[in-house]
């Protein structure tokens, strides 16, 4: 198996140098990394969970500041996180209510220990609140009184005692990163299937003779209408172009391929053509916590365009988009400028040049920003491969994959 830290420094760099096309494939990469990571850590059966949660916030920390602008890396980041906290709770529970039981069979069986104590629910619910914090587990079981815990009939009984407690810390640790390695696998291959779960509901919102409009190029966008076209749904599909990079006539090639009617139009003339149009259907780079969707440069204007004249216009995003961050955190970086040769080639920038002051300052800039930001009143519908949500519910959502204490991924300062 190879090193985790050259797995680790390659796929850093694959991350600034923007070797990785598409939130999808980034996300799957950032959990197969984060597995590995997790795999290879070595944890003391005292706090498992917080030595493999320091271990996922170290190379996470990292990871985003490679592409603060790709969220998708932040999400997996805090989706593991989370993912570590539930499977140490549900490990702790487990544990503490077993140990309770044990010291409720123990009195039923012996009459002479009723005046021993057993653990209330009020100390079983703190210890489970408490399950990532100091006192550890450990620390929790060691304070349980003597008269709670199986007599000691003899010092040889005693020993076996001892050494049947140090087995379980054992299995213990090697159960929580084997349901954490697990559960990630379970969310690599919930990001693989992510288009085909959302295509699957193409048939639920797509109706015969309509006309649907979107822009650029989306693999999801792709899947979701050819999914509708396989239901023996007859419709058309405006493919506004996307310039300056025309993903959309990729996407209107892939679509003629599959039998589907196309129609390519420019940017400009989205307000031209969107009354003849039914929906609007578009992918997204990222949702966050508001509703507001981080998505390719030129979709505030669709959207613009579809509610002046009441057209519904639909997002879908597979889950791994979902990001708990709001757009006014400091830690989200919204947008990311590209080469200006997208749109003039050297030579003409060159020309547009000012040589005779002496300073060779450009009178000409080129701004070509790669996003926009849909606010989230002018969204109608969010399709995820979890089904169909109001933009008012995704905080809610995104609630159930991250926890509050993940929001900001960093390594924590070492005590003194």
């Amino acid at each position: 198996m190879p090193d985790v830290q050259v797995l680790v420094n390659d796929f850093l760099n694959n991350l600034k140098k923007r070797k990785i096309e598409g939130s999808q494939a980034t996300a799957r990469q950032t959990a197969e990394l984060l597995r590995s990571v997790i795999s290879q850590q070595r944890v003391s059966y005292t706090n498992q969970a917080g030595a493999l949660m320091d271990a996922v916030r170290a190379v996470g920390e990292l990871l985003i500041a490679a592409n603060p602008v790709e969220l998708a890396v932040g999400n997996i980041v805090r989706r593991v996180l989370h993912i570590i906290r539930e499977e140490d709770l549900s490990l702790t529970t487990a544990a503490i209510a077993g140990l309770g039981v044990s010291a409720i069979s123990d009195d039923d069986d012996d009459a002479e220990h009723n005046d021993h104590p057993v653990l209330s629910a009020a100390s079983l619910a703190a210890a489970a609140r408490s399950t990532l914090r100091p006192p550890s587990l450990q620390t929790l079981l060691e304070d349980v009184p003597d008269s709670a815990a199986v007599p000691h009939t003899s010092s040889s009984g005693g020993d076996s005692d001892g050494k049947s407690r140090s087995a379980d810390k054992s299995s213990r640790t090697r159960k929580l990163k084997h349901d954490v390695i697990e559960a990630v696998n379970e969310l690599i291959q919930d990001i693989t299937t992510c288009h085909e779960q959302i295509a699957e509901q193409a048939v639920e919102h797509i109706h015969q003779n309509e006309v649907i409009l979107t822009l650029g190029s989306s693999r999801t966008v792709l899947e979701f209408l050819c999914a509708a076209k396989e239901k023996k749904r007859s419709f058309r599909v405006f493919v506004a172009e996307g310039a300056p990079r025309y993903q959309g006539h990729l996407l209107a090639k892939e679509l003629v391929t599959r039998g589907l009617q196309t129609t390519l139009i420019t940017d400009s003339a989205v307000f031209a053509m969107i009354s003849r149009v039914n929906m609007v259907i578009v992918g997204a780079h990222a949702v966050m916590a508001n509703g507001g969707v981080i998505a390719p440069v030129g979709l505030n204007m669709v959207a613009l365009a579809a509610q002046r004249h009441a057209v519904p216009f639909v997002v879908l995003a597979g889950t791994h988009k979902l990001c708990p961050l709001y757009p006014h955190n400091p830690e989200v970086l919204l947008n990311e400028l590209r080469s200006p040769s997208e749109l003039l080639d050297f030579g003409e920038f060159s020309d547009c040049m000012d040589f005779g002051n002496g300073t060779s300052s450009p009178l000409l800039h080129v701004v070509n920003p790669t996003f926009d930001y849909v606010p989230p009143k002018l969204v109608n519908l969010f399709i995820t491969d979890t089904g169909g949500h109001n933009p008012s519910y995704m905080y809610r959502l995104i609630a159930d994959y991250y926890s509050a204490d993940d929001l900001v991924v960093q390594r924590r300062p070492t005590g003194s």
